[in-house]
């Protein structure tokens, strides 16, 4: 089910960002680049799980977007 339509996005940059730590991990060794990576892959994998509960991923990004909404 990971490659499913509404999944492939979240799946994609899970797994890249799962190579991207590694790689910065043990081939870079550079702690912040590391520490950015995991974050995303951590993101990733969230908006990934809440795609399995109906009107999650909408809900959260209505959320988000009023959060961080500028106007007053």
């Amino acid at each position: 089910m990971m490659l499913d339509p509404v999944r492939i996005y979240a799946t994609a940059i899970y797994l890249a960002s799962m190579i991207i730590a590694l790689f910065c991990a043990f081939y870079v060794r550079n702690k912040l680049l590391t520490l950015l990576a995991i974050m995303l892959e951590f993101g990733a994998l969230i908006w990934y799980s809440l795609s399995y509960i109906p009107f999650a991923r909408s809900m959260v990004s209505k959320i988000m977007v009023s959060c961080f909404d500028t106007e007053f």
